[in-house]
C-alpha cells in the first residue's frame, strides 16, 4: 500500500470537522463527488470503512477516528515545517496536559517565556490526575503532559523537570502529626483516583496506621486547603501550591518521612513523535535547569 499524502489527509480531516461532504467540499473548495471519490479510493486501497452514514451525515469509524486523530498531527506538522522554513517561527497549536498543582505554580513563567519566543503558537492546556493525563496522551488528544511520581506510562519518553517538596496539612489547631488523634474522625482529602499525591497520601496513612473516615474528593487545590482549614481532614500538598493561595494561612504544614517529602514532575511524551513546538518547549525546559 502507498503512503498517504496530505490531501487525503485534509479530506478526511475535514469530512469529520464538517460532519458530512457537501460542507467539507465547500470548505476546501471541492465538488462534493470529488470529496466522496477521494474516499472511496481511499477506504478501497486500505480495505477498511473510514465512515457510515447516519442520516444525513458522515461519522467516521474507530479506524476513521483513529486515521483523523494521526492526520491533525501529521497536517499540524507540515505546516510547521513550511513555517519554519519560510519564515524561522514556529505555528500551530500545542496541546498539553498538567497536574493543577504544576499548572498554578510552574507552569505561567514557563508559557510566558514559550509566547514571548514562540508568539505564533496557540498554547492548549488541559489540566487532570496523572493518571487521567496519561490515558489522554495514550489516546493521542494531549501532545505531552506534566505529571508526578510515582506513574505507571508504558511506552512513552520522560524526563524530569520540576522537583517538588510535599507536606502533609492538617487543621491550624494541630501543632505534631503525633496528636491527629485530637481531631477525631477524620478524612484523607485528595483528588480522585489516579493522583500521584493520593496513592502517597493513602500510603502515609498506611504506614502510621491511622484510622480515618474515607476520603473526600475535591477537584482543585483551592477547595482542598480550604476543607482541611475546616478541620475535616489532612491532605498533601506541594509547598509551591501552599506558596500561592490565601487559605494557606489557616492550615499548618508538616514535614513528611523523607522517603515521601521529595518529589519530581516528568514531561511525558511519544517518543520520535514530537513537534517542533514540543520540541521548543523541552529546550526552555533544559535551558531553565
Amino acid at each position: 500500500m502507498r503512503n498517504f499524502d496530505l490531501d487525503d489527509l485534509s479530506i478526511v480531516q475535514a469530512v469529520v470537522a464538517h460532519g458530512g461532504v457537501a460542507r467539507a467540499a465547500q470548505a476546501l473548495h471541492r465538488v462534493p463527488s470529488n470529496i466522496t471519490t477521494r474516499i472511496k479510493q481511499l477506504e478501497a486501497r486500505m480495505g477498511l470503512e473510514l465512515f457510515v452514514r447516519r442520516g444525513r451525515s458522515l461519522v467516521p469509524t474507530e479506524e476513521g477516528r483513529l486515521l483523523v486523530s494521526y492526520a491533525e498531527r501529521l497536517l499540524r506538522l507540515a505546516d510547521e515545517a513550511e513555517s519554519a522554513l519560510r519564515t524561522g517561527k514556529l505555528l500551530g497549536t500545542l496541546r498539553i496536559g498538567s497536574l493543577e498543582s504544576t499548572a498554578g505554580s510552574r507552569l505561567p513563567e514557563l508559557l510566558s517565556r514559550y509566547n514571548q519566543a514562540n508568539p505564533a503558537v496557540r498554547i492548549e492546556l488541559v489540566t487532570g490526575t496523572t493518571g487521567a493525563l496519561i490515558s489522554r496522551l495514550a489516546r493521542h488528544d494531549i501532545e505531552a503532559a506534566f505529571v508526578s511520581e510515582p506513574f505507571h506510562a508504558p511506552g512513552v519518553a520522560a524526563e524530569p523537570v520540576f522537583e517538588e517538596t510535599l507536606v502533609l496539612i492538617t487543621g491550624s489547631h494541630i501543632n505534631s502529626l503525633s496528636s491527629l488523634a485530637s481531631m477525631g474522625n477524620f478524612a484523607l482529602i485528595a483528588f480522585a483516583s489516579g493522583c500521584s499525591y493520593r496513592r502517597l497520601l493513602e500510603q502515609w496513612q498506611s504506614e502510621n496506621e491511622v484510622s480515618v473516615s474515607g476520603v473526600l474528593e475535591f477537584s482543585s487545590y483551592p477547595a482542598i486547603v480550604a476543607c482541611v482549614a475546616a478541620g475535616t481532614g489532612v491532605a498533601i500538598v506541594p509547598k509551591s501550591v501552599l506558596a500561592g493561595l490565601r487559605a494557606a494561612q489557616m492550615v499548618r504544614a508538616h514535614e513528611l518521612p523523607a522517603h515521601m517529602a521529595s518529589n519530581r514532575t516528568h514531561l511525558i511524551w511519544h517518543e520520535g513523535k514530537e513537534s517542533l513546538a514540543l520540541k521548543s518547549m523541552r529546550q526552555l525546559l533544559i535551558s531553565a535547569e
